[in-house]
């Protein structure tokens, strides 16, 4: 018979909403973080009724019932990493915000209020609730329109996208990543993606002022990004649970992004998803 021969890997957990279509939120999540070979727990917020079309329908979940399973997670797991999604409701926010202030691992907020497809994903109550939660992050990852939302101006270029970083940070965050899919200039005309990257003075290393990084990828020809910010932000988390610097970890998991769009998913009859089960590989 064989011997009981188990393994132990860091733990990550997400916080996020469920989707139908099984290309973003705790789906992607979850297989992301398996590509690092990292075990993936979850506390699901919401169900949404969606599909590669757009989305039908949000039901968000009780607070005491996201906040019941955070806690059960919290109270049997060594928990390396968090990262949060698609939070939904103002009061969801804010629970998860009580949630994780004791937490004693790094936090990825990745702000989702926009599906791929255009539709609105949070309600205007609980993007003001966010404030706070960014406050505790280690780092935020929004894109161009989140990084508009969350500070009030618009994010149309690389220099508003380090502007915004630096706000996120003002705010309290230990780091600001400013995803550069949606940005016009002249990385689009050039073929690439600007991810931008500000850490707060210290955070890069004893620094004076905050530190500023970006990442030129290249940008694949495709509408097929569903899932894009989810899969990114847990491969950030399921880095940093491997004890990987914020640096670190979001130079591989944009760089490893590339691959995933490129070898994306081709199902449904409206734009595909990212393929996260790329992602770690050598």
């Amino acid at each position: 018979m064989p011997e009981y021969d188990p393994v132990d890997p860091p733990v990550a957990l997400t916080v996020a909403g469920s989707d139908s279509g099984g290309g973003a939120g705790i789906q992607a999540d979850l297989t992301a973080m398996r590509a690092h070979d990292v075990f993936g727990a979850s506390v699901v917020t919401a169900t949404t009724a969606q599909h590669t079309r757009g989305v039908e329908d949000v039901h968000p979940l009780p607070a005491d019932h996201v906040a019941s399973q955070y806690a059960a997670v919290a109270d049997d797991f060594d928990v390396g990493a968090i990262k949060t999604g698609m939070l939904a409701t103002a009061e969801i926010v804010e629970t998860v915000t009580e949630a994780v202030a004791d937490a004693d691992a790094p936090l990825v907020v990745d702000p989702v209020m926009v599906a791929a497809t255009g539709d609105r994903l949070l309600s205007p109550a609980a993007e003001d609730a966010y404030e706070d939660l960014i406050a505790a992050a280690t780092l935020v990852t929004p894109n161009a329109d989140e990084a508009a939302v969350l500070t009030g101006e618009p994010v149309e270029t690389s220099v508003d996208a380090e502007a915004a970083g630096r706000e996120l940070v003002g705010l309290g965050a230990d780091a600001a990543l400013v995803k550069g899919g949606h940005l016009d200039g002249e990385a689009v005309e050039e073929g690439v993606v600007v991810d931008t990257l500000v850490r707060a003075a210290g955070a890069g290393g004893g620094e004076s002022e905050p530190t500023v990084d970006r990442f030129e990828t290249p940008r694949i020809d495709t509408d097929a990004t569903h899932g894009s910010g989810c899969a990114l932000s847990s491969a950030i988390a399921a880095r940093l649970a491997r004890g990987e610097s914020v640096r670190g970890a979001v130079g591989a998991a944009v760089e490893e992004m590339t691959e995933a769009v490129r070898r994306g998913y081709d199902v449904g009859e409206g734009p595909g998803a990212v393929n996260p089960t790329v992602l770690g590989e050598e």
